[in-house]
């Protein structure tokens, strides 16, 4: 038999969590065909050594914020170098259905990095993607941002029945023509102003085509566990499989709430919900800092917001609303803790860009504000897109969650080359650590997991709580997305300090039988396709 492609001499880890085995990988075209002994005689057109090396399937991204940066550099390397083959996007805002108002605005708000926009619906830029060239496969869910944004703007109520009806006819169009399910990110405006029932109705138009529901839920924090009955709730009552996108207890107030949150999402398990989790591995989240503001001065899009800070007086309000603890949003300044817990990572004006890498305290100390929330709100109001570390998860809870055989991983960051134009702002380091730092640290290391269930729920688990096809595993048939790495290397290096860092450890890496890294080095070529979920109209 010949093959394109044998990867020889490692062991494998097939991604069902059972104990590895010493087998070759066997692939034709973009299958694999053998799991096992392949002749040393064969006719193989390429062969790489996994001596010493595990050999598993690709990693599932689920949380990939990568739409527009895989647009600048569709290598990836940040994830690639850590054996991610599949990229999936979709938090709140995804890159259709476009409207001529979001397209534009999509086109207005591209700073730095610029794009042409092509595509009208999701389904076409997925394609877009994979005619471009990509080193990953691409989904995606459809945003309920994207979809207020064109049902009711960035106004502060439900939509309207002529509103939805037209809205959950994208749903439906998306749905038919491949994306996973509907996400959404509730502390967002204007996310935050849709109620519980529209997004069950939007949700019952993805179920009929077996898509999912996955959510940044209304509250991680101060009601974290009223959010989670809500998103119970959306699940139950729109009949489709639910996952909670980067589950945390925000805030140490709110650290011992973990327990609960994972006892109830069991619960609802047993109760025979299909709820399902992902985690990044660090204790900071990463978000714009304009999400300290309350989400009332948000309506209208960022210039009501923009316009609403030039006023003193309501700087002044918004301050003070800053500085109060309540329940009624998602106060991400008080959850970490103040200012020492908010690290300025990212801008694009030139003025503010000294900041970056320090925190809201140290900037407040140069400046010269006695009160640092006043300059936070000055920050914002010179710059409204700045991106922050907000640092508001436990350790603890971090490994109590890691453990749970029904979570998986995401980076909620973008994967970035640590080069050229990217290098001009700090980012966050789960945009290159994210992966290698669960295998070095947690399971090498700490030993929290073991590596055949790590590599189970980095692969099998989201391929199949998505039902990508034939993806997750490697048997015979199933595409050929393959990563080889050295358990006993592999880790993160990236920092908050330094985070423009490749992990390492990762030597190989096959996506469709295509050989994307050889010994950790690209290879220039491009396998990477548009996947799609299981409604999609054949």
């Amino acid at each position: 038999m010949a093959f394109d492609l044998v990867i020889r001499n490692g062991t494998v880890y097939d991604g069902s969590g059972g104990p590895p085995r010493l087998a070759d990988v066997g692939v034709v075209e973009d299958l694999v065909v053998v799991v096992g002994d392949v002749d040393p005689q064969a006719e193989v057109g390429v062969e790489l050594d996994a001596g010493g090396m595990a050999v598993a399937p690709g990693f599932v991204n689920m949380l990939s914020h990568s739409y527009i940066s895989i647009l600048q550099d569709a290598r990836s390397l940040g994830e690639l170098t850590q054996g991610v083959t599949t990229q999936v996007f979709g938090e709140a805002f995804s890159m259709g259905p476009l409207t001529p108002e979001v397209r534009a605005q999509l086109l207005a708000d591209q700073r730095p990095l610029q794009f042409d926009v092509p595509w009208t619906t999701l389904s076409e830029y997925l394609a877009h993607v994979e005619k471009r060239g990509t080193s990953q496969n691409v989904a995606s869910f459809i945003g309920a941002r994207t979809l207020r944004q064109i049902g009711a703007g960035f106004e502060d109520r439900p939509m309207s029945t002529a509103e939805m009806g037209h809205v959950k006819g994208l749903v439906a169009d998306e749905m038919a023509d491949g994306a996973l399910g509907i996400g959404s990110a509730l502390i967002y405006p204007p996310s935050c102003f849709a109620p519980t029932g529209e997004l069950i109705e939007l949700c019952s138009v993805a179920a009929r085509y077996r898509g999912k529901y996955i959510s940044h839920l209304r509250s991680e924090g101060n009601r974290f566990l009223e959010a989670l009955d809500e998103f119970f709730t959306i699940a139950d009552r729109a009949g489709l499989a639910a996952e909670v996108y980067h589950l945390k207890a925000a805030g140490r107030s709110n650290w011992p709430k973990m327990d609960a949150a994972l006892d109830a999402i069991e619960a609802a398990q047993a109760a025979g919900l299909a709820v399902t989790a992902d985690v990044y591995t660090y204790t900071a989240g990463g978000t714009s800092l304009s999400a300290t503001i309350p989400p009332r001065f948000h309506e209208g899009g960022l210039p009501a917001l923009a316009e609403r800070l030039s006023d003193a007086a309501t700087r002044q309000e918004i301050r003070d609303l800053i500085a109060l603890p309540g329940d009624d949003w998602e106060n991400l300044y008080l959850a970490s803790g103040g200012a020492d817990g908010v690290l300025v990572l990212t801008t694009s004006r030139d003025e503010v860009r000294p900041y970056q890498g320090k925190t809201i305290a140290e900037i407040a100390a140069i400046e010269g504000w006695d009160d640092p929330i006043s300059a936070l709100v000055d920050l914002v109001r010179r710059d409204n897109r700045i991106g922050a570390a907000y640092f508001i998860i436990d350790e603890d809870n971090l490994r109590k969650a890691l453990v749970k055989p029904w979570v998986s991983f995401g980076s909620d960051a973008a994967s970035i080359p640590a080069e050229g134009a990217f290098l001009a702002s700090a980012t966050h380091p789960r945009s290159y650590g994210t992966f290698a730092k669960l295998l070095g640290q947690y399971v090498r290391d700490e030993k929290l997991v073991p590596l055949e269930e790590a590599v189970r729920r980095l692969s099998r688990l989201p391929a199949d709580t998505l039902e990508l096809d034939r993806r997750g595993r490697l048997e015979e048939g199933f595409f050929a997305d393959v990563v080889v790495f050295d358990p006993d290397t592999i880790g993160d290096r990236a920092t908050y300090v330094e985070p423009h860092q490749y992990s390492v450890g990762v030597h190989h890496v096959v996506v469709n039988g295509v050989v994307e890294l050889r010994d950790g080095q690209f290879t220039g070529a491009f396998g990477g396709r548009a996947l799609w979920g299981p409604g999609r109209r054949r």
